[in-house]
């Protein structure tokens, strides 16, 4: 057997080992569905009706989706330290099989929670009156965009998770940073209402690169009262958001192999 098939033969058991573990910890399902849900009943009805209306709810989804998958990078931060405080990485390790199938494996089973996350967001989504406004191919290549933005935000929750002494530290440090991340950004408002510096780290931000190509994708232009500004990854979205996200995995992978190679060596 090659080793692309060891690893993807291997990766595949280790996911399929987390999502039955994930019958153990209902809570943590729960807290990844409802957050996002959460999040589009409060800025649509508290801050919609001032910034918009229906027309804010609909430019509101795109940040929803990109902020719900950024945010499930706290779940892989999370899973992974629990493994190593329980020993599960010691077992791995006495097995003949791949490194890279532990952590491929972790970040492979939390794509297909954020698979369940962008389902359960798009119901909320067309309850408050979400709706696509462009063709098949094009919604369905926004759904994939934002599924490889939640695979890239899952390797930078493993280096994390990999990095942290303790489970403790992991919680703290896998969500200590999502919050100025998402917010800082063009997820919820437009980043020209930003001041200087601020403006151009959020135009910058892959959180609103993949929330304006998404809008894109999915026909929901931003109301009349948000300008939309002229930087240059706000103009091109779509190829900076997926710039971003190959470069989030490819940087943070190769970071959290060296951090797994040291601990495992170690």
């Amino acid at each position: 057997m090659t080793s692309v098939r060891r690893v993807a033969r291997d990766s595949t058991i280790i996911a399929w080992r987390n999502l039955l573990n994930l019958r153990r910890t209902p809570g943590s399902v729960i807290a990844a569905l409802v957050q996002p849900v959460m999040f589009v009943l409060l800025l649509a009805y508290v801050f919609g009706g001032s910034l918009g209306g229906a027309d804010y709810r609909t430019f509101l989804m795109g940040g929803i989706f990109a902020q719900a998958v950024t945010f499930n990078a706290a779940f892989t931060a999370l899973g992974l330290a629990h493994d190593m405080d329980k020993g599960i990485v010691d077992r791995f390790r006495s097995l003949p099989m791949p490194r890279m199938a532990v952590i491929l494996g972790r970040t492979l089973s939390d794509l297909m929670m954020s698979v369940v996350t962008l389902t359960v967001t798009s119901l909320c989504g067309l309850l408050v009156g979400w709706r696509i406004g462009t063709s098949f191919g094009e919604a369905a290549a926004g759904y994939l965009l934002i599924l490889l933005f939640a695979f890239a935000m899952s390797w930078v929750g493993a280096a994390i998770g990999l990095m942290a002494r303790s489970v403790e530290v992991a919680q703290s440090a896998g969500l200590i940073w999502l919050f100025p991340v998402t917010f800082i950004s063009s997820a919820f408002v437009s980043t020209a209402s930003m001041p200087g510096p601020l403006r151009t780290v959020a135009e910058w931000n892959p959180v609103s690169a993949t929330a304006s190509a998404v809008r894109e994708l999915f026909g929901n232009p931003p109301p009349g009262g948000i300008a939309v500004g002229d930087a240059w990854p706000v103009v091109h979205a779509i190829p900076y958001a997926l710039l971003c996200a190959c470069v989030i995995i490819g940087g943070f992978m190769l970071l959290a192999l060296r951090r797994f190679r040291q601990i495992t060596i170690g």
